[in-house]
């Protein structure tokens, strides 16, 4: 049996703390209340996530034994008959966990949103349309989150947007990418800050859209001013950056997004795991 250490790394658990914010991303939208069912259901998509880190090392581990030897498995510290069985392990129960909170409206998303994960590390990451599978995954989380509901759309489609920006970037982490890469990544990240300032629940009070703003200021900071770097020298260090900010930037991004449908407090708990994620990062890698 694997470490402590060696399963945080093989899951990426830092990386983790991403997935709650868009669960109540589309509680926020949608007006599916905040209490039990959005807690279960956050617990699903964490396993759900933790699934898709471990098939991505299974899927990825011949591949890893050139670019990238300290993983789990190419250093030997888990076997791949591990990742593949905790990776199965963790689809199930994170399906049956949505299954038992939501019912059949969130099961009719966690069915396809495992599918989504599994198809992007087995069949598609490598792919044209493996960014828009993996955008796909997050714009299904977040409508997890709101038991199936279209009112979370323009709220899981924004979270998808980012997903794919940051996606597309992820495939220069090893060898470095084009200029015109990331700078494409820095117009979107000003487009999503700008809808998640703007966009959400008629009605909300002024506080909570003046939170949204800022929070969509930080969003945009964070995750431009990695890409920023990488648009002078898009290099493989300087990318890796960029793709980290921006897998811990979407938690700015969620908070605006809860905030901007009227949920300040909530907006705050997930902006309060955004210090928390980026100390852990340092010590297992988000990507």
């Amino acid at each position: 049996m694997p470490d402590a250490r060696t399963l945080a790394e093989l899951v990426r658990a830092p990386a983790a703390l991403t997935v709650p914010g868009d669960v109540l991303a589309g509680a926020a939208a949608s007006g599916w209340p905040f209490g039990g069912r959005s807690a279960a259901l956050v617990g699903s998509s964490v396993c759900l996530y933790w699934a898709g880190m471990a098939l991505n090392d299974y899927a990825d581990r011949e591949i890893d034994k050139e670019e990238r030897p300290g993983r789990p498995i190419p250093s030997g510290r888990v076997t791949p008959g591990f990742a593949l069985g905790a990776a199965a392990g963790l689809t199930a129960a994170g399906v049956a966990v949505a299954g038992l909170a939501g019912g059949r409206s969130a099961l009719k998303v966690a069915v396809p949103l495992a599918g989504a994960v599994w198809a992007y590390d087995m069949l598609l990451k490598n792919t044209p349309a493996g960014p828009v599978a993996m955008a796909a995954a997050r714009t299904l989380n977040v409508l997890l989150g709101a038991g199936g509901r279209r009112a979370a759309l323009p709220q899981a489609l924004t979270v998808g947007a980012h997903t794919l920006s940051v996606t597309v970037l992820s495939r220069g982490e090893v060898h470095g990418t084009r200029k015109e890469v990331p700078l494409a990544g820095l117009a979107g990240t000003a487009a999503i800050a700008g809808v998640a300032a703007l966009a959400g629940r008629r009605g909300v009070p002024a506080p909570a859209r003046a939170a949204a703003a800022a929070l969509a200021a930080v969003y945009g900071a964070t995750v431009g001013g990695a890409q920023s770097s990488a648009v002078q020298q898009p290099t493989p260090g300087r990318v890796r950056k960029a793709v980290g900010a921006g897998i811990l930037g979407l938690m700015p991004l969620q908070a605006a997004l809860v905030a901007r449908n009227g949920s300040v407090a909530a907006a705050a708990g997930v902006l309060a795991a955004f210090p928390l994620a980026r100390r852990l990062s340092r010590k297992v890698s988000p990507t």
